[in-house]
């Protein structure tokens, strides 16, 4: 025979798994709502260069799966860090994304000070792709090959100068091991983005610049630029008789600008599995590979752990350039 205090003791196992069951069906809710709300992308450089256009492309595409508003929030300054900085602070929850190109590993490893460490304090979400970068003069300067610009900088001593969009940007680093490699002495003048930088090469205040493909290619196919050299291993095809750096007394050079998606440390892996999948989705579809192709960006598709270990990759092998060029900046 049952007694009362047996019965309230089985009420109340009941009742708390009856609780324990709701919670659980309720994080599973949760889980699977993933996004139930707008996500905010933070860019963190000006409007108009090459990381925002591929980043609201991007985008675009994205909110179109997800069902949900992709915000896009322009965080320039520091070369990145103040972005980067923003999106380290935020909760780890899959709504505040950032989107940045290699520079996001590069600058810790350059910075005299690091404000983050690339790996433990960002999740790596996915890889969007890869662009060139273009070696452009300004029109009234005399060179029409990387050759002619080393020979006209060893000639007239402190007259041409880089412009870079960042420093500790593939852009700067690019100027740089150029520098170190043709044994020139260009100083590196420093923007806030890939716009400003172009723009004051092409009013003559600089002599020459190395930026992302998407950005440059514009100016040059408007005559407003010159365009002597690209930093691939290969020419690119909108560019057919512009040679590669390495064809114009640079052997083996090649840096590229790779552009990527990062959340917060300690994501959850269900929501990294997910933006991953959208995004993979994303820059497979038709649309976005126009466009991608117009840029001359290529595309690639990675898992979370591939673009991990491409992260680790990267470290190592820029880390040891940046070593030997011993390139030092502070803020």
């Amino acid at each position: 025979m049952m007694t009362m205090r047996h019965r309230n003791l089985r009420r109340m196992a009941l009742g708390a798994a009856l609780g324990l069951a709701a919670a659980l069906a309720g994080q599973a809710c949760m889980a699977q709502a993933y996004p139930s709300k707008p996500i905010k992308m933070v860019i963190p450089y000006t409007p108009g260069g090459s990381i925002d256009t591929v980043g609201r492309l991007v985008a675009e595409q994205l909110q179109k799966q997800l069902g949900q508003p992709i915000v896009i929030e322009n965080h320039a300054g520091a070369s990145g860090l103040i972005g980067s900085a923003a999106v380290q602070r935020s909760k780890a929850d899959g709504y505040t994304l950032l989107f940045n190109a290699s520079s996001q590993v590069y600058m810790p490893l350059v910075v005299s000070k690091p404000t983050y460490d690339a790996e433990k304090d960002f999740t790596p979400v996915a890889q969007i792709g890869y662009v060139p970068l273009v070696v452009a003069v300004n029109n009234d300067v005399p060179a029409k090959t990387l050759g002619e610009l080393a020979q006209l900088a060893k000639t007239s001593p402190g007259k041409y100068t880089w412009a870079t969009s960042g420093l500790g940007t593939t852009s700067h680093l690019s100027e740089e091991m150029i520098n170190r490699a043709l044994k020139l002495d260009m100083e590196i003048v420093a923007y806030k983005g890939a716009v400003p930088q172009l723009t004051d090469v092409v009013g003559g205040h600089v002599s020459a610049a190395i930026s992302p493909m998407p950005g440059v290619h514009p100016f040059v196919a408007g005559g407003r630029l010159r365009a002597i050299a690209v930093t691939s291993k290969k020419r690119v095809a909108q560019m057919p008789d512009v040679p590669t750096v390495a064809e114009s007394g640079v052997p083996d050079f090649e840096v590229l600008s790779w552009y990527g998606i990062w959340g917060p440390a300690g994501m959850p892996a269900d929501v990294v599995a997910t933006l991953n999948r959208e995004v993979a989705r994303a820059v497979g579809t038709a649309g976005l590979k126009a466009r991608f192709n117009d840029l001359s960006f290529v595309p690639t598709q990675s898992s979370p752990e591939e673009f991990r270990a491409m992260i680790r990759q990267d470290i190592v092998s820029i880390g040891k350039a940046v070593k030997e060029a011993n390139i030092k900046i502070s803020f």
